[in-house]
């Protein structure tokens, strides 16, 4: 696993040997960054990088000139690669990382975050639920996105908060890139 683009480019990021951890693939990752090039200006925006894990994407987001990033992760070991890859990049001055519960972060925060990343647990009960508890808590800015990648077999219902404004397929994987449901006048 690598950094594609930007100031860290190229630079070696590393994760947990166990299957714990399931990091955005390379292939996914640019994508999800092609998508988005035209839509964020990197260099003014916050990023939330929620399910981290080894923080993949979200150093992908530093390294593309994100402003600060906030990871979340309450796995101890994928914690400890996390902070690694921070040092190993140093981006440790724009990095915040908080070990614990996405639910619980999502019930405190009070920040606006340009761009939210989310790569739960496919597994995760609650994945239908997830644009809606995050759009509820109004932590995705006006004209931000949130960004989930999924199981193929896995569809969002619509919302009354939150349309998707893209979907990209790749194998066994998807990403649905969400944002405020637009009002019709």
């Amino acid at each position: 696993m690598r950094v594609i683009a930007g100031k860290y480019k190229n630079r070696i990021l590393k994760t947990v040997a166990d299957n714990s951890v399931r990091p955005a693939t390379d292939k996914v990752k640019g994508a999800i960054f092609n998508v988005m090039q035209s839509r964020v200006d990197w260099t003014q925006s916050v990023v939330l990088d929620l399910y981290a894990g080894s923080g993949s994407v979200g150093i992908e987001a530093l390294s593309r000139g994100a402003q600060r990033v906030v990871f979340v992760e309450n796995s101890r070991s994928a914690l400890q690669f996390l902070k690694m890859n921070l040092d190993t990049v140093g981006a440790n001055g724009n990095a915040q990382v908080v070990f614990g519960d996405v639910e619980k972060f999502l019930q405190s925060s009070l920040t606006k975050y340009s761009v939210v990343f989310a790569d739960p647990p496919y597994a995760l009960e609650a994945l239908a639920d997830l644009p809606t508890k995050i759009f509820e808590r109004d932590i995705v800015a006006a004209g931000g996105y949130l960004i989930i990648e999924h199981p193929a077999r896995f569809e969002f219902h619509p919302g009354s908060l939150w349309e998707i404004v893209a979907h990209k397929e790749y194998g066994r994987t998807n990403v649905s890139f969400f944002q405020h449901k637009k009002i019709e006048q």
